[in-house]
């Protein structure tokens, strides 16, 4: 069902700063900030030769990424992102087989303007995971 890891998502307190950190000190290409209010967040995408890094800033003081920050002031691993190739079936396998989809379980449309679910990080030993239609 998985396909290729699409990115590995770090949230972090202060976007500017650890965009420059990527940019600046390892020398990475950085998109341009984003801002999606329907996920709460405001993403920066760090361009790897084999997949990318998403830098995660909350976007307001509802972002499950402020409640994040909360438990881990200085950012930390926050989700990784595995591509599939039919998110409604990979949904309802996963469903079916016990793992808890979150948000209702229907697709969000995501940062890179595809359909997007999570999956329950006690399911998956404690990692939030995002699979993303390719």
């Amino acid at each position: 069902m998985l396909g290729r890891v699409n990115h590995v998502a770090i949230a972090v307190p202060d976007l500017v700063a650890a965009t420059a950190s990527y940019r600046d000190t390892l020398g990475a290409h950085v998109s341009q900030a984003q801002a999606l209010p329907e996920h709460g967040v405001t993403v920066v995408f760090v361009e790897l030769p084999n997949t990318k890094i998403e830098l995660l800033e909350p976007l307001g003081a509802d972002s499950p990424i402020a409640a994040f920050l909360a438990k881990n002031p200085g950012g930390g691993m926050h989700h990784i992102c595995y591509e599939v190739d039919d998110i409604l079936a990979a949904r309802d396998q996963l469903a079916s087989g016990g793992a808890r989809v979150l948000g209702g379980g229907e697709p969000k449309i995501g940062a890179h303007g595809k359909p997007v679910l999570f999956l329950h990080p006690k399911d998956f030993y404690g990692t939030l995971i995002e699979l993303e239609q390719v």
